[in-house]
């Protein structure tokens, strides 16, 4: 096990396939967050602590996983700021609850619960939460400022475990939906870029929702893409939906 702490937030490791074998794991080990997984995670985490005077994270970090063929692996660990987590996890975390509940306790069906999460995924973005609107009168009787909007996402990048879920999802999204998307490998797994292009931010929200049911949210931030277009390999430089579904 080789320690490289890349800076203070971000600390690599790399695991060759003889320590992967010891360990008794593999790459969907990480993907599925198996016990086992968190016990590695847990013994790199100290050892980096002790070779490289790493402080482990606070609140979260994010994992992304290499694989070298014929060599082992290599594990990225970069810290999340609880800023990081209030933008994404949390949201992310709530529309994955709301869908179970609207699945499991309502028994809606898959189409119909997209339509609700979407609609909320577009509240969050908008800020809309029954708060006095801006024309509306202060105390002292002068006029509220507007309030900025705040920026709806651009973009999303989503991970898949296959290719076979990847293209699953592609054909269960409508053929008129105008998102630009590219895909992207990295190791044994597949990256969706996915803009909301021509569509509708309703439409795209949908379309976001309904990665959720076939992949992961991998993030939604530039620095992330950044290192995709570097580290990654990309497959299809657009259009890559349409060149997916089945």
């Amino acid at each position: 096990m080789k320690i490289e702490r890349v800076d203070e937030k971000t600390v690599k490791c790399f695991l060759s396939n003889e320590e992967l074998e010891e360990y008794d794991i593999s790459y969907k080990d990480f993907v599925m967050r198996s016990d086992k997984a968190r016990e590695v995670v847990e013994e790199i985490m100290a050892q980096a602590v002790e070779e490289v005077d790493y402080k482990p994270p606070r609140f979260a970090f994010d994992l992304q996983i290499m694989v070298l063929p014929d060599q082992g692996m290599i594990l990225t660990f970069t810290e999340k700021t609880p800023e990081d987590i209030k933008n994404g996890a949390n949201l992310i975390g709530y529309l994955r609850e709301m869908r179970r509940i609207l699945k499991e306790k309502l028994g809606l069906d898959g189409s119909t619960i997209a339509g609700l999460l979407a609609q909320a995924m577009v509240t969050a973005a908008q800020g809309t939460s029954g708060e006095d609107s801006p024309e509306q009168k202060q105390g002292d009787g002068s006029p509220e400022e507007p309030q900025a909007e705040p920026e709806r996402p651009r973009f999303a990048i989503f991970r898949f475990a296959s290719m076979r879920s990847l293209c699953a999802y592609a054909s269960v999204l409508p053929r008129n939906l105008r998102v630009d998307s590219r895909l992207y490998r990295n190791g044994d797994t597949y990256y969706l870029y996915l803009e909301r292009g021509g569509a509708s931010y309703e439409r795209y929200s949908r379309a976001s929702i309904q990665a959720l049911e076939f992949g992961e949210l991998y993030s939604a931030a530039e620095d992330k893409l950044a290192y995709l277009e570097e580290h990654g390999e990309c497959l299809i430089g657009q259009k890559a939906l349409a060149r997916l579904r089945l």
